[in-house]
């Protein structure tokens, strides 16, 4: 169990921050460029509906509270909820390292009267390791952030993970619990509405992209002639 580990700093969703080094998995970063050209904005719609439908608000119940207004949205950021290694940059079953997966996040809040929001969640890691895999053991890299909803970054904190393998085994279920998020609030009408909770593997840009691109493979792909499959 991991205590008081992120302190939001900024309160509100108006708010100035200084937005934390962007990196291929920071909130808002999608890659592309150019100028969109006819149809995109109805395919970037669409993707955006099949991200929230598999990615979105996966706040669960944990025990919920009477607060003075709904819980800050929890979410895994989609260019970073998989986690998949490639020797020498090959996307093919036989070229697989260590993976890992982000399967399901549960959330609960408490706040009220000018009170700051306390947010504590439960994080399902599926982890694996394919042929290229080295040893028996391997450390993850993820992280939390707390945004100004659709904004800035205001908090951001990376944590280890390590998964051990038994023998035999290709595949470990690891779930995290981050007991206490403190987001201050600037007046007792500052509504959690206006923040959001994002989790998110440590990924290379070629990892970000392989997920953009709805590639995917299961956590365990010990079996050879595997191929990527879209959701």
């Amino acid at each position: 169990m991991r205590r008081l580990f992120l302190v939001a700093c900024a309160a509100v969703a108006a708010a100035t921050a200084v937005p934390l080094t962007a990196s291929a998995q920071v909130p808002g970063q999608r890659g592309g460029g150019g100028q969109p050209g006819p149809g995109d904005a109805d395919e970037s719609a669409a993707n955006r509906r099949k991200r929230d439908e598999e990615w979105g608000d996966n706040r669960a119940p944990l025990p919920q509270l009477r607060n003075a207004g709904p819980c800050p949205f929890v979410k895994t950021l989609y260019d970073a909820a998989r986690y998949i290694e490639f020797k020498d940059g090959r996307e093919a079953a036989a070229a697989v390292g260590y993976t890992g997966e982000i399967q399901g996040i549960s959330a609960g809040c408490q706040y009220k009267d000018d009170q700051p929001i306390r947010v504590a969640m439960e994080v399902l890691f599926d982890l694996g390791r394919g042929p290229q895999a080295t040893g028996d053991r391997k450390t993850y890299r993820y992280w939390v952030a707390v945004t100004d909803r659709n904004r800035s970054v205001l908090a951001k904190q990376t944590f280890d993970l390590t998964a051990n393998f038994p023998e035999g085994k290709d595949r470990v279920q690891v779930t995290e619990r981050l007991n206490e998020i403190v987001i201050p609030r600037a007046t007792m009408t500052t509504s959690g509405g206006n923040f959001e909770v994002l989790v998110g593997f440590e990924v290379t840009p070629e990892m970000a992209a392989f997920n953009r691109d709805g590639k995917r493979f299961r956590p365990s792909v010990a079996v050879a002639g595997t191929t990527p499959a879209n959701p």
